[in-house]
């Protein structure tokens, strides 16, 4: 009888060890629809994408994919990053771009936030704003460069009137319709509390669409550096597109790849402050305490 279940149990299929069937579990998690994952791991991979980009950069640059006029490599880029840190030029056009960008996108911001939110949730002012607005907003940007200059200029206000060409009309579409998702179950009860509208409008429906508004705000972010870059390269004598501008001329590639990543890194940083902000601040939406 002991040499049968001794041969039972040698022939039974083993369970792998706990630790495996974790990491096994773990895996799962990564490409499961909408599930979270650890931090940690979160962190790891988009560090690791990073790597994986500067290293095919590396590579093309090796393999001599282009030549080292059109193509430079990470190395090149590194030291005349450090030389116009060193000589100041690099630190003083951050920070004209970022005074720029900030001031830019605040005006806009602060402007289509109210108009956003009054024709989202009055049909009228629907009526009367929302066509216009959608017939400016595809004209082209670019297109008004020249007459901004003809307007106010070569001075920052022509810098910030071309952001907030670009932005604000964007953003007051984008605002209304995350207001108009707002459910409507509850307006209506805040109705059946006998609030006012002025009062539905402040705790009801701001709270409510406060996230999806936030997350707009993130993305016109990154519309409003692509503006602010296009101002720059046609009438700026300072700042990071006008840096790519003159290093155009001279063929100066590291300068110009210099100043694309600049701006990239400058775009993500805000937008990853903005995230955190909005996690931190809508933390009923994620799903927290």
């Amino acid at each position: 009888m002991a040499g049968a279940a001794d041969r039972a149990v040698a022939e039974s299929p083993r369970r792998p060890p706990a630790a495996a069937r974790a990491r096994k579990r773990r895996r799962r998690k990564l490409f499961r629809l909408y599930t979270p994952i650890d931090p940690r791991v979160y962190m790891g991979i988009a560090i690791l994408s990073f790597f994986i980009l500067i290293g095919g950069w590396w590579l093309a640059a090796e393999v001599n994919l282009a030549k080292d006029i059109f193509l430079p490599s990470p190395a090149d880029v590194w030291q005349t990053a450090l030389d116009r840190a060193r000589d100041g030029t690099l630190w003083d056009d951050t920070r004209t771009s970022f005074i720029r960008i900030t001031i830019g996108f605040l005006i806009a911001t602060s402007m289509a936030l109210p108009i956003g939110i009054l024709i989202g949730t009055y049909r009228a002012a629907e009526a009367g704003i929302e066509p216009s607005v959608d017939f400016i907003r595809y004209m082209p940007a670019v297109a008004f460069v020249p007459l901004t200059i003809v307007w106010v200029g070569v001075d920052e206000t022509q810098k910030w009137l071309i952001i907030w060409i670009g932005t604000f009309f964007q953003q007051v579409l984008l605002v209304m319709d995350n207001v108009k998702r707002v459910p409507r179950e509850f307006v209506d009860i805040g109705y059946t509390l006998g609030m006012k509208d002025r009062t539905v409008l402040r705790r009801v429906v701001l709270p409510a669409s406060a996230p999806a508004i936030w997350d707009t705000l993130r993305i016109t972010l990154g519309w409003a550096w692509t503006w602010l870059v296009v101002a720059e390269l046609v009438a700026a004598s300072d700042g990071l597109g006008h840096s790519i501008v003159v290093a155009q001329r001279f063929f100066q590639t590291e300068s110009i790849f210099l100043g694309i990543l600049i701006i990239g890194l400058l775009g993500l940083i805000m937008d990853q402050v903005m995230k955190f902000t909005g996690k931190r601040l809508f933390r009923w939406a994620e799903g927290g305490g």
